[in-house]
This record gives structure tokens, C-alpha cells and sequence, in this order.
């Protein structure tokens, strides 16, 4: 668990190093790095902060295992109930905002050109061969439609 004590002084910074084990997820690497600093707004309480870390991951286009450096930054507002004995606990938080960050795509490189639908072969490891024109034979009518004809 990562709890952090609140200072007398308003700004109370953190820094920590979880192991990626604790997330629950096997695709992250190394430690997660997370430092910020919980503020003493008066009615509530401000966790700001930033999460460091390195995720493994399959592409999506092209199917290569791939890892990626990840930063997220993070704001979350605590009420003073949610404090106990002056201690917050930013494990919830940290994992939360972790993993709510990830990208709906993953992709080993901005430009990865995928797989080819006909062979399969990798295109970022070059062309294939394969008859780009092959069309569905269910499809095959609406190739030579053109325009719509006026009544």
C-alpha cells in the first residue's frame, strides 16, 4: 500500500517506486515510478502527481510483441473523511489513473503499416507479392457501380 503522511505545512510531496506486480498486470515492467504531493486546499485535499512506468504489449496492426516508456499525470480532489489517523492512501489511485491512461491502440511505432490481409507477412519488415486488387465475390457487383442513375 502506498500511504503517505500529511505535513502540518499544507504541500506534503511523494515519490515512490512500486513494483509492477501490485498493479495486477503482468504487461507492466520494471518498477512504476510515482511522485507528486498531496495539497491542503481547506475543505479538501489535492493528490497531484505524475506515474512513470514500462509496459510490454502486442500491436495491434502488426502482431509484434513491443514495449513502450509511459508517463501519466494525474489530479484527484480527497475529502478530509477519506483521511485516516493523517495518512492517505494512494494505492487505488495510482492504480486507477494507471490504468484508465492506457491507449485504446497499441501500436510498436506511430507509422506501423500492419499485416497484409491476403499473405500475412509483416510490412514494416517489407512488401509482399500478394494481388492487392482481390476482391470479395459478395462484393464484386459494387465494383462497377459508379453513380446512381437519375429517375
Amino acid at each position: 500500500m502506498l500511504k503517505v503522511r500529511i505535513g502540518k505545512e499544507g504541500n506534503t510531496p511523494f515519490n515512490f517506486e512500486l513494483p509492477a506486480t501490485e498493479i495486477n498486470d503482468e504487461n507492466f515492467l520494471d518498477n512504476i515510478k510515482i511522485s507528486g504531493a498531496i495539497i491542503d486546499e481547506g475543505n479538501f485535499f489535492v493528490v497531484r502527481g505524475k506515474i512513470f512506468c514500462r509496459k510490454k504489449f502486442i500491436c495491434d496492426r502488426c502482431l509484434t510483441e513491443a514495449t513502450e516508456n509511459q508517463e501519466h499525470d494525474f489530479e484527484e480532489e480527497l475529502n478530509p473523511e477519506e483521511i485516516v489517523d493523517d495518512e492517505i492512501d494512494l494505492t487505488e489511485i495510482i492504480r486507477d489513473n494507471l490504468l484508465a491512461g492506457q491507449p485504446l491502440k497499441n501500436l510498436c511505432k506511430p507509422d506501423c503499416r500492419g499485416l497484409c490481409p491476403v499473405c500475412g507477412k509483416n510490412l514494416n519488415n517489407g512488401r509482399c507479392e500478394c494481388d492487392k486488387d482481390f476482391v470479395d465475390p459478395r462484393l464484386a457487383p459494387l465494383k462497377n457501380f459508379n453513380s446512381i442513375e437519375e429517375v
